[in-house]
């Protein structure tokens, strides 16, 4: 990876609908070789995919929480269970896995806090190997989906 397919990321990071033809012309590159760096990007993985940025809002998930999870058992067979069951949750919109204590950071959506609060009881709290979740909700979004630094 050089400068130039940095320069293709950053770019394509701020708009994922440029054509080639624009791209090239943002990077100052060719249409040709921009196009075979994006194939390239493309196969390698280093570009994942592509997609929409919806605003919660506008499908009616005005609620956002941060979900701390502490699990009774880090085992492999409890923590496969756990990571298979919070998948399979569509509200929850990122599940990492920390080092330390929680063992996992939940960023959930939910209508309002009523929808939180059955999404909370009926799915979270019984997911596979849990011990304890602690809540927090999210105020404000100060920085939102940024681009990588190139």
């Amino acid at each position: 990876m050089d400068a130039m397919d940095r320069k293709i990321l950053t770019e394509l990071q701020l708009d994922g609908r440029l054509t080639v033809t624009e791209l090239a012309a943002r990077v100052k590159l060719s249409v040709s070789p921009c196009h075979r760096r994006l194939r390239d990007l493309e196969r390698e993985g280093a570009i994942r995919g592509y997609r929409a940025v919806v605003d919660p809002a506008a499908v009616g998930l005005n609620f956002e929480a941060l979900v701390f999870v502490t699990m009774r058992l880090e085992d492999a067979d409890t923590v496969s269970a756990f990571e298979k069951a919070v998948a399979a949750v569509p509200h929850v919109l990122q599940a990492q896995r920390l080092f330390g204590d929680p063992d996992y950071l939940l960023r959930v959506a939910a209508t309002d806090l009523t929808a939180f609060q059955q999404l909370y009881d009926q799915q979270l709290a019984r997911l596979p190997g849990v011990q304890r979740l602690n809540s927090t909700l999210v105020m404000k979004h100060v920085v939102d989906d940024r681009p990588l630094p190139g």
